[in-house]
């Protein structure tokens, strides 16, 4: 192909046709969107509104193009007039290159920016798509609603067309695409292809809304977003490469929207041109020559009925499993009876399905938002930050086991009642169940299996959780904070159990209640789990002070009184013994009868007591002896005295002067007539040796 001024205005031509094409598209799926009030056509209609930049610049380009053929044109006119007339100043005439220039320019940055708001448009659809599809099931008060259009067959048709429409002339653009002149035509045949795409698939979600399969459009929505963030993505890359791709001068650069994954789809021949290179290769010969792969190609299509046809007939016979139940379903309505380890026909989808179900695995179903982590030693402290996601139960306070320094502070009168009668406690439950042998009808009729999205359980286990709790909620409020945290008697988990399969049965849910697992149950937070942890250490170091002060007890009392009843019976007879006292006084017949019934108790148990009794009257006999010893002592010295009481003084006195000096060193006489005196002093000299006499004088005297 002659690369003339021509060429390139027909692909300008065809590029203002493609934008056209692109504009009105956009437009009109937009203003559609909005009035049907279609969420997945406005997303649509975003994703087609951003081919819009490509084609603009494309028709720049070929314009430019045109411009740059035009004034090459003119330079080899002028070359050619040189060579046959040279005039005067000829010589100094310079050949014009600004359109060359021009182009040269657009290749080096105008493409790469036009590339750059590509990367950046559609990046910005696919984060704004996906970020407002995410507030679809937000619980904060900033959620959305996503619209589906009333009008599906007209949608439907609309896409269909709009999207065969826009992958014919998308096939058109690729094949002159194959001209190297219009080879940059392939990013706008990239572009009309993705808009073939996108329509299709919102299509396609219209078809599964027709049969009440709303996530399906809703999951287009999403793909819609991921597909613009991966194209997005690929054009950065290239544009990445474009700089660091070596090439030839003369080659021209291709422009970084110019996805290949969009091309592709635009030009599938080249796809089956690839594959058959690929056989080719490895065989190792032209295989795709002969004649029974051109048979194969021929027979694609029969092979291909006749396989739909096999899977057709394969989809009308399910084979229900021993431990499965199995139902059809024909417009949601039950068909037939309950099948059970059998083989199942039925017609294909979408006329009927079969709705199966393992009945004999036991489900989980955690009752509150998540689980909380645990060790192997269950702590009542929590670590870390707390979760405020986490519900606690409301309890009954045990004013008993409720001290006041685990209550807080209350701010008003109310609050201190409430604090008075309500308590919280933090406990993680998870319901165990299955499907009752003969329910599996009330199971499917019980609610639907739809999932919102970011939400893990279906309609049908919010349901039942919703009912468990309640009856948890209900039964926790009439237990005390003790009857929860220590319960006794009947079991906690057992009356939930059967108050949860009491209420699944009332609903007709078709479960049956397997058991309840309480991984945690705890006060509910750290401050107070540590308070009600110190109140039990605090009541063990009571009961061992108590049982410390009871074996001392038991222990004085067997060593006073021989046994721990004794001494009861001792201490209850002594205060019997105080209240006699108090009233008729110590010296009454009835305190010394009690009295004296009191130390016949003691001195019968043979102990301590008793010997100390024993000891005191010992010492009371002895004093008395000693007393009527000294008494008969005296007695018998009263006839001296009255003899002479004179000489009876003198001598006591006399007896008493030599009993005090006797161990004196230096003795005085004081007061005493000197002519009444009489010293008679010895002088002796100590023999050396022994002397036995002097010994045995000195111990006589």
């Amino acid at each position: 192909m002659t690369r003339d001024q021509f060429i390139y205005q027909q692909a300008a031509r065809v590029s203002s046709f493609g934008l056209a094409i692109q504009f009105f598209l956009g437009i009109f799926l937009l203003v559609f969107a909005r009035v049907v009030g279609d969420s997945t056509l406005i997303i649509a209609s975003l994703y087609v509104l951003s081919g819009v930049v490509i084609w603009v610049s494309l028709i720049v380009l070929f314009h430019q193009h045109r411009l740059e053929r035009i004034e090459a044109i003119e330079n080899d006119e002028i070359t050619q007039q040189r060579t046959t007339a040279i005039g005067a100043f000829d010589g100094e005439r310079e050949l014009s290159q600004a359109s060359a220039r021009r182009l040269a320019f657009m290749y080096q940055w105008l493409m790469p920016i036009i590339s750059l708001v590509m990367v950046i448009l559609l990046a910005m659809i696919g984060y704004f798509t996906l970020v407002w599809l995410a507030r679809l099931d937000d619980t904060t008060g900033n959620s959305v609603i996503f619209g589906v259009g009333l009008n599906l067959g007209w949608q439907l048709a609309i896409c269909a067309a709009l999207s065969l429409v826009t992958f014919i002339f998308s096939r058109f653009v690729a094949g002159m695409s194959q001209q190297p002149a219009w080879q940059n035509l392939r990013g706008g045949a990239g572009a009309m292809v993705g808009n073939a795409l996108v329509l299709l698939a919102v299509a396609a979600g219209i078809v599964f809304q027709v049969f009440r399969k709303p996530a399906v459009l809703e999951g287009v929505a999403y793909g819609i977003g991921l597909f613009s963030a991966v194209i997005a993505g690929e054009i950065l890359l290239n544009l990445i490469l474009n700089i660091y791709r070596p090439r030839r001068r003369t080659e021209v650069s291709r422009p970084a929207f110019d996805s290949k994954l969009l091309g592709l789809a635009a030009a599938p021949d080249s796809i089956v041109r690839s594959i058959n290179e690929a056989v080719n290769y490895q065989f190792g010969f032209d295989i795709t020559s002969s004649w029974g792969y051109k048979l194969l190609l021929r027979s694609t299509l029969r092979l291909s009925l006749l396989g739909f046809a096999i899977l057709i007939l394969m989809s009308m016979v399910v084979v229900v499993q021993p431990g499965e139940q199995a139902v059809r379903l024909r417009g949601g309505r039950v068909i037939g009876e309950v099948t059970q380890g059998s083989m199942v026909f039925k017609w294909p989808w979408p006329f009927e399905s079969i709705e199966r179900l393992d009945v004999g695995q036991i489900r989980t179903l955690v009752l509150g938002p998540k689980l909380h982590p645990t060790s192997k030693i269950n702590l009542w402290p929590i670590e870390g930050e707390p979760d405020s996601s986490r519900l606690n139960f409301i309890v009954l306070a045990n004013s008993e086991s409720i001290v006041p320094a685990l209550m807080p502070p209350p701010e008003s009168t109310e609050a201190a009642t409430v604090s008075a009668q309500f308590a919280l406690v933090d406990a993680d439950l998870v319901l165990e169940y299955r499907v009752k042998a003969d329910g599996l009808l009330d199971y499917l009729n019980f609610s639907g299996d739809t999932r919102s999205r970011r939400t893990a359980l279906d309609m049908r286990e919010l349901a039942l959780r919703a009912i468990a709790m309640r009856e948890v909620r209900q039964l926790l409020s009439t237990k005390t904070i003790d009857q929860v945290l220590s319960p006794t008697g009947d079991s906690l988990v057992l009356q939930l159990k059967a108050r949860i399969q009491e209420s699944f049965d009332r609903s007709r849910s078709g479960v049956e209640v397997v058991g309840i697992l309480v991984p945690v149950l705890r006060p509910p937070s750290s401050q107070s789990a540590g308070m009600f942890e110190e109140l039990s250490i605090d009541i063990q170091n009571a009961r061992k002070v108590v049982d410390e002060a009871n074996r001392m007890v038991n222990t004085t009392m067997s060593t006073l009184v021989g046994s721990p009843d004794a001494g009861t019976r001792v201490v209850s007879d002594i205060r019997e013994l105080q209240l006699i006292e108090q009233k008729n006084g110590k010296d009454s017949p009835d305190a010394r009868v009690k009295r004296a019934s009191i130390e016949k108790l003691i001195v019968d148990a043979r102990a301590q007591a008793a010997s100390v009794i024993g000891a005191a009257h010992a010492k009371r006999w002895d004093m008395l002896m000693r007393a009527r010893s000294t008494t008969s002592e005296v007695l018998g010295q009263a006839p001296s005295y009255r003899a002479a009481p004179e000489i009876y003084r003198e001598r006591a006195i006399m007896s008493v002067l030599s009993r005090a000096l006797a161990s004196v060193r230096i003795k005085y006489v004081l007061a005493v007539d000197p002519s009444r005196i009489d010293f008679d002093v010895q002088m002796e000299q100590p023999e050396p040796g022994l002397n036995l006499g002097d010994y045995i004088e000195k111990k006589e005297q």
